[in-house]
């Protein structure tokens, strides 16, 4: 999986989170808070759309450890389309990433 097809991915776990509502969406938001800093932590300030790429596909199981800990008495909040969500979300902070696209610095 590549960007273009991981960005598809993720945005439609964005759109999964936009749709929910009540406490699973309480909830869900957590989980996906919590997701962002475990990446702010494993990658740091730094970094590009092909390591959280590259991140994203060596497995992102923990996100689910993260996810049970979170929302212990929400299972439904553990959805991988969650982890996409923050995944997103994360990508915004890339030193690459601009306006939705890469951006090639000269």
């Amino acid at each position: 999986m590549r960007l273009s097809l991981a960005v598809e991915q993720w945005r439609s776990g964005e759109r999964w989170i936009a749709g929910l509502d009540g406490r699973l969406s309480l909830r869900a938001e957590d989980v996906a808070q919590a997701t962002y800093d475990e990446l702010r932590r494993r990658l740091g300030g730094a970094f590009t759309t092909n390591e959280l790429v590259d991140l994203y596909e060596s497995g992102v199981s923990w996100a689910l450890d993260l996810a049970s800990r979170v929302a212990p008495d929400d299972p439904d909040a553990w959805d991988s389309r969650v982890t996409d969500a923050a995944f997103l979300r994360y990508l915004g902070q890339a030193q690459d990433w601009g306006g939705g696209r890469i951006v090639h610095h000269e």
